[in-house]
This record gives C-alpha cells, structure tokens and sequence, in this order.
C-alpha cells in the first residue's frame, strides 16, 4: 500500500473531493485526520472511512481563516499520530459574483478561506515537518485560477493565489525534502454540480475537450500521486486535472 503508516491530514474533508481524497488514501493504509468546519459531516465520514477501511482516523473541527484553529489542528494530529507526513490542503468556498455587483463581504470570505485558509495551515504545519526533514504538501487549487472566470474574481484570485504560495513554499521548503505541489480541477461532478440542469452541464462539457466533465476520483487519484513516494522528485508543480479544459 503505498501510504501505509503515513499519516494525512486533509482539510474540507467531510464530503465532495475532500472526501474522495480521504476515502482513496484510506484505500492505501493512511492514518487520516478529517478536518472540516462541521463536526457532525466530520465525525460521519470518520465512522464510514472506519467501518469500510479499518484505518485509525480521527475527526477535528476547524475554521481554517482562522490560524489559532489550524494551530490546534496539527497540535491534535501530533497528539495522536506523533507525526505527519501529508497535508492536503482541500477547504475552500464560492461566493460567485460579477466584479461590479461583489460586496466587500464576498470577496473577503472567500479570500480568508480559499487563501489565508492554506497559508494558515502551511505555517502550521511547517514548524514539524521541517524538524523531520520531510513531508508532502498537496494545495488544492483550480482551472479558475489559472484562467480565469466570469463572475468568480474572489475564487479566481484565491486560487491564483494558491498556485504562487506553492511555488514559493516549494522553493523554501525544498532543502528540507518537504515537497509542495498543487492540483488544479476542472469543472468536477459534485453535490454541486449535480443541481445544475442537464442543459448547464451539457454547456459545461461542450468547453471541455474529453467532453465530460470530471470525477471526484480523478482528484483523489492525483493527490494520492503527488502524496506518495511516486511523486519523490517533483515539486513546485501544478497538475492539471481538467479534461484538457485549460492547457
């Protein structure tokens, strides 16, 4: 198993690609912590990843805007685990809006959530991986922030932003073999995009070459590439999961 005896924390992990992420490391023998803002979804999908995979794993409720909560959370994981090798950075939130209707409101939850969110919880973390002298660092990020879109400028400057913080984190952190990389999902099917009309998401697919749109697994199975030893020489980099939506 290709993450056995390593722990993970995965942030955002109750449902969606968070728990697809969760639920294919299990898969491979991880020791997991479920962060997620809701408790109840946490310790729901921490009693299903149990039952089905038989790992240890651990529920912890968290904001992750706020660094005190991201603090409490490795310091949580270290008590139980004694050590973590992978963090994957998956929390975050839309409020979509054209520029010119966006309230201050929108554009700073969003930015406190899908950015300060991941630098919070590197900064967290980094004082214990880097006294290890290894770990692997997984952000999730988005095709957004790469090209950007209408009536997403917060989700797209957060992800943007994202993208530039694993660069610099990569380059920072690389001398003591912590490897810091990014995945960038296109349009994925999720609880989210289930709503959509089958209109929307016919529109939605005619953007995208393999004419489909993506799976939570297809994330999950990137993360596990990039969180594993498979992955032992690559850092610093975005892998783009998007059907070729962005290329």
């Amino acid at each position: 198993m290709k993450l056995h005896n390593k722990t993970a924390i995965v942030t955002g992990s109750a449902q969606g690609i968070g728990k697809a992420i969760v639920e294919t490391f299990a898969s491979e023998g991880a020791k997991l912590v479920i962060s997620d803002i809701n408790i109840e979804s946490a310790q729901k999908t921490v009693d299903e990843i149990k039952a089905k995979y038989g790992v240890e794993t651990i529920a912890v409720a968290g904001n992750v805007s706020k660094l005190e909560d991201c603090e409490a959370l490795i310091k949580t994981s270290l008590d139980k685990f004694s050590k973590i090798d992978i963090l994957i950075n998956n929390a975050g939130i839309t409020k979509d809006n054209l520029v010119l209707r966006m309230s201050e409101a929108e554009w700073d939850a969003v930015i406190a959530v899908n950015l300060k969110g991941v630098f919070n919880c590197i900064k967290a973390v980094s004082k214990p991986m880097l006294k290890q002298r290894e770990g692997k660092i997984v952000n999730i990020a988005s095709v957004v922030g790469q090209m950007g879109n209408v009536g997403q400028i917060n989700y797209s400057a957060s992800k943007g932003g994202v993208i530039a913080m694993t660069k610099t984190c990569a380059r920072e952190f690389a001398s003591r073999n912590i490897l810091v990389n990014a995945i960038a999902p296109g349009f994925i099917r999720t609880a989210m995009t289930d709503k959509l009309t089958e209109d929307q998401k016919q529109a939605m697919a005619s953007t995208i070459p393999l004419a489909r749109l993506g799976e939570v697994s297809d994330i999950a199975k990137a993360a596990l590439f990039l969180a594993s030893d498979d992955s032992s020489y690559i850092t610093g980099q975005v892998l783009a999961v998007n059907g070729g939506m962005y290329m």
